[in-house]
């Protein structure tokens, strides 16, 4: 086996020394700030070539990641299914169907945990996505973004083709196979119900724009549209400047109601209402989806299906494929949840990550995904999750181990893929408003962020449980860095929000970007 030199490892240490040395003083003025009394922060920078420590702080120690965590997730589904992965949803029918096109029997559609399921593919056929993505909306603020994309396009699809299959009249039922995996709760903010079935990301939006002069009604926008949501909303025009008021919304699509009042030329506003019950909304979509393109359906939409659903695998062998719905590749659900941190998609991945190995929990998705993790070489000692979207209270991992994970996944020849999905510093995603567009590290920085916050009830205040940044970098001497920083236990201030950290944190890139 050969050596090193002892005098090369002296030249090396003192390298490393003189590195750390020159960051040190910089990163501390932002560090040991009296901001950071009660903080504790890690850092860990590492030369992606050679594998040099650069800077390190705590590397060591436990911190919570936030949705850094979805980094993890998703390095384990892309080694567990691969970038290009496609899933296959099949329309199956049971029964005859006759010379005059009707079905004597029902159709069964098996759902397969195509998370986006059309609803975010664009006129081009890519996978299209918003910055502030509509799952974060708070009903109140139009930061908040719809896709210009169909959400019932899978639906329609499906239509068509039962309807060019020869079928015009369903005398049975239609009926969702949810089983893939068994129903769990996401975590972090948004819609919490995971499924193996998902439309417009369990959501129904409400795109609410103000009218053309006081008093006059909002249009009120629905996606997508169906008889599923049956409320009562109303919302007016406010004086212009005036600030958005809504009721508290109901959270039943069934019984739904809402009033408020939206300014004079304000931007549209995203109000959602979140779906439980995946399975009974994807049934409502595809008989309307089927009626619309003229084929007959008796099943009532408004009553539990009268017919059981297939015994298991083996039974569908029998019953032809009708039509059928290929997913966009699975980068793109991956660049999706870590572009906008979305949480849904994140907490459903370990789940398919289970389902590929045949388990049907999320415990069992999270411990194939601790082996996968495993496999990559990480050190598990240093690492704990309780889900994949970084809202679990188990979620845990030292900055070393998460540079681990990224010097792992970058020797993988879809890296390159995987790193594209990464948001980039001041462009796109949830980094794009962290350093001015004037800052030298634009563009320079591919990374994960994560925020996790409590509210303090007993001092009015945020407390900032973790703001954290992992990725890669491109120094300004053209040196590449893999790295991870994490700061826990911030007592915000009153009025401050965490995003205040999110610029220390590009801060903090762009010290390291200057100085290396």
């Amino acid at each position: 086996m050969p050596r090193l030199c002892p005098c090369l490892v002296v030249l090396l240490f003192a390298q490393a020394l003189s590195a750390q040395d020159a960051l040190g003083p910089k990163i501390a003025a932002v560090t040991e700030g009296p901001d950071y009394a009660h903080s504790r922060w890690g850092l860990l920078f590492v030369d992606a070539k050679s594998g040099e420590v650069v800077y390190a702080k705590n590397a060591d120690l436990f911190f919570c990641p936030a949705s850094v965590t979805k980094l993890f997730t998703c390095g384990a589904a892309m080694v567990a299914y691969g970038a290009d992965h496609r899933f296959v949803t099949p329309l199956h029918r049971r029964g005859t169907v006759s010379k005059a096109g009707k079905l004597d029997g029902d159709l069964v559609l098996v759902a397969q945990g195509d998370v986006t399921f059309g609803g975010r593919r664009a006129a081009d056929g890519t996978t299209a996505y918003r910055d502030n993505d509509h799952t974060y909306t708070d009903g109140l603020t139009p930061e908040a973004e719809v896709t210009d994309t169909d959400p019932l396009h899978a639906f329609k699809a499906l239509a068509k083709q039962v309807k060019a299959a020869g079928i015009t009249h369903v005398g049975g039922e239609v009926l969702i196979d949810a089983r893939l995996f068994a129903p769990a709760r996401g975590t972090g903010s948004g819609p919490a119900a995971v499924s193996p079935v998902m439309v417009n990301d369990n959501m129904i939006d409400l795109v609410i724009t103000p009218g053309e002069a006081v008093g006059d009604p909002a249009k009120i926008t629905v996606r997508p549209e169906s008889a599923y949501l049956r409320g009562d909303i109303l919302v007016r025009t406010g004086v212009k400047g005036s600030k958005v008021t809504m009721s508290e919304p109901g959270t039943d699509p069934a019984a739904y109601v809402l009033r408020g009042s939206i300014p004079l030329g304000s931007k549209p506003i995203v109000s959602a209402i979140a779906i439980e019950r995946p399975a009974e909304f994807a049934r409502t979509l595809l008989i309307e989806a089927l009626r619309r393109e003229g084929v007959r359906v008796d099943a009532a939409l408004f009553q539990a299906p009268n017919a059981a659903l297939p015994e298991g695998k083996a039974d569908y062998e029998d019953l032809p494929v009708v039509a059928s719905y290929q997913s966009e590749p699975l980068i793109d659900v991956l660049k999706i949840t870590l572009k906008v941190s979305h949480n849904l998609y994140a907490s459903t991945l370990p789940c398919l990550v289970g389902a590929k190995a045949g388990k049907t929990t999320l415990r069992e998705g999270m411990l194939e995904e601790g082996k996968i993790l495993k496999g990559l070489g990480l050190d598990m000692a240093a690492v704990s999750f309780g889900g994949g979207a970084g809202g679990s209270r188990a979620d845990h991992v030292t900055p070393r181990s998460t540079v681990q994970l990224l010097q792992a996944l970058k020797k993988r020849p879809d890296w390159p893929a995987f790193e594209a999905c990464l948001p980039v510093l001041g462009v796109d995603g949830t980094l794009a408003t962290v350093v001015p567009k004037t800052s030298a590290a634009l563009g320079k920085v591919r990374a994960k962020s994560g925020t996790y916050f409590w509210d303090d009830e007993a001092n009015g205040r945020t407390h900032l449980n973790s703001k954290a940044l992992a990725g890669t970098m491109t120094t300004k001497s053209g040196r590449e860095l893999v790295f991870a920083v994490f700061v826990n236990d911030v007592p915000l201030p009153k009025g401050v929000k965490p995003r205040r950290e999110g610029l220390v944190l590009g801060k903090l890139a762009e010290i390291v970007y200057e100085a290396e």
